[in-house]
């Protein structure tokens, strides 16, 4: 059993993490404006009573793999006010109706059909069953995941193919464009982190609530933050390893 102790630490030492590699980064640019990056904590594998450690120590941001383990949490902790879920798993097309309809981001959209499908599933008047924080909100917050590495086992829309899947969520009424999201691969060169780092700022260019570069977990916080990540995903260094 992870302790809250545990948990307020490991919260405690992640966030001094980011932080450092923040102020790295404004050293190297000689600026002095400090970038806001956010963290994701990674909570699949992981039971509810984890997840409301970490929100009691004032972790609101939560990011789950799989739906089914997922809405039994998102379930059982509906009553806390400031939570907010985001889908970051691979997507089957016959799961989006729950995906849009209890998750306030979805980081993982690579294909026009899901977008498309996760549009047509939210309205103004979501079901009873729904159990998204604000169901007033029904607009969804999506992030393109970019295949960066070119890797086979890797979901993702390639780099020629992201501003058009791009132009297709902004023309979905229901869906916000975020930003983009990728997995580089373990021995990935700076070459990998520049590229995402680039193909963010054009996309910010084009699109004005484009504000999100879901890049970085453990091992690759800081080349992660240097290149603009706005947003890590971490999960087994505050929750622990999966059991």
């Amino acid at each position: 059993m992870v302790q809250m102790t545990n948990i307020k630490k490991n919260i405690d030492k992640i966030k001094a993490h980011i932080q450092h590699a923040c102020q790295l980064k404004m050293d190297q640019s000689n600026t002095q404006t400090q970038e806001k990056v956010s963290l994701l904590a990674v909570s699949k594998t992981k039971p509810a009573s984890y997840v409301k450690q970490a929100y009691d120590e004032g972790q609101y941001d939560f990011g789950e793999n799989y739906l089914q383990e997922s809405l039994d949490k998102i379930k059982a902790l509906e009553h806390l006010p400031f939570i907010t879920w985001h889908f970051i798993g691979p997507i089957q097309s016959n799961k989006t109706k729950q995906i849009a309809q209890n998750f306030s981001w979805v980081h993982s959209v690579d294909r026009e059909k899901i977008a498309y499908r996760l549009n047509e599933h939210l309205s103004n008047d979501l079901p009873l069953t729904c159990h998204k924080t604000n169901r007033q909100d029904t607009p969804l917050n999506v992030c393109l995941q970019v295949n960066i590495s070119e890797e086979a086992s890797k979901s993702g829309v390639s780099l020629e193919d992201v501003f058009s899947l791009a132009n297709t969520v902004n023309n979905c009424d229901k869906l916000v464009l975020r930003g983009i999201m990728a997995i580089p691969a373990k021995d990935a060169s700076v070459h990998i982190y520049e590229k995402m780092q680039t193909l963010f700022l054009k996309l910010q260019a084009k699109y004005p609530t484009v504000d999100t570069l879901s890049l970085g977990m453990s091992n690759d916080l800081e080349i992660a933050i240097q290149h603009g990540s706005t947003m890590v995903r971490i999960g087994s260094a505050i929750f622990g390893e999966r059991s």
